[in-house]
């Protein structure tokens, strides 16, 4: 990964992409673009395609609340942009090991998230955390939404942890790559 950061320390870009993505999701919401903001912010890994397809990814999948917590998506997302199979090599198959490395990656940020959330679903979440699943597509639901801290701590701090787990699962995967290497 590139290094323009300043941050000297693992722990230090782990934190700040915590704070990136949580600052980001209190803001601007939006939370699969927030986790890729932020792990772009210290990593460098994200384009713009990448980062404007994970728009409609948020609240569950188009607010709906229904599917994959949006900001697991972007780490999935993330993670993807690194180890994921591209075009070029699309009909190559999936027994490339660097393809691999992405379900593992992938599956790791996974059960991390089901071990905080109980599940990947961006309802289940909404429940454990405020009590309820929101209709956010409802004016009175969303408001309720807010009233329960939806953008004050709850998702930003959903989107912080994703943020600050896939900058160090990418991170561990790197020093591994090049303890093998080296």
């Amino acid at each position: 990964f590139m290094d323009n950061t300043g941050l000297n320390t693992k722990e230090e870009k782990i934190q700040k992409a915590y704070a990136l993505a949580f600052e980001y999701e209190r803001k601007y919401g939006g939370c699969s673009q927030c986790v890729l903001a932020a792990t772009d912010e210290v990593l460098e890994i994200i384009d713009d395609e990448t980062f404007k397809a994970a728009h409609s990814l948020v609240g569950g999948g188009a607010l709906l609340t229904g599917g994959t917590c949006g900001a697991l998506a972007g780490g999935l997302m993330a993670i993807s942009s690194v180890y994921g199979r591209d075009r070029q090599n699309f009909s190559t198959g999936l027994n490339v090991q660097i393809y691999k490395q992405s379900y593992k990656i992938g599956k790791m940020l996974i059960d991390r998230f089901e071990a905080e959330y109980g599940s990947p679903l961006c309802a289940c979440v909404q429940t454990q955390l405020m009590g309820k699943r929101f209709n956010l597509w409802d004016r009175s639901d969303y408001q309720a939404f807010e009233q329960a801290g939806g953008h004050d701590d709850k998702c930003p701090s959903v989107t912080g942890k994703v943020a600050a787990w896939t900058v160090e699962l990418l991170m561990d995967a790197e020093e591994k790559a090049r303890t093998f290497a080296g």
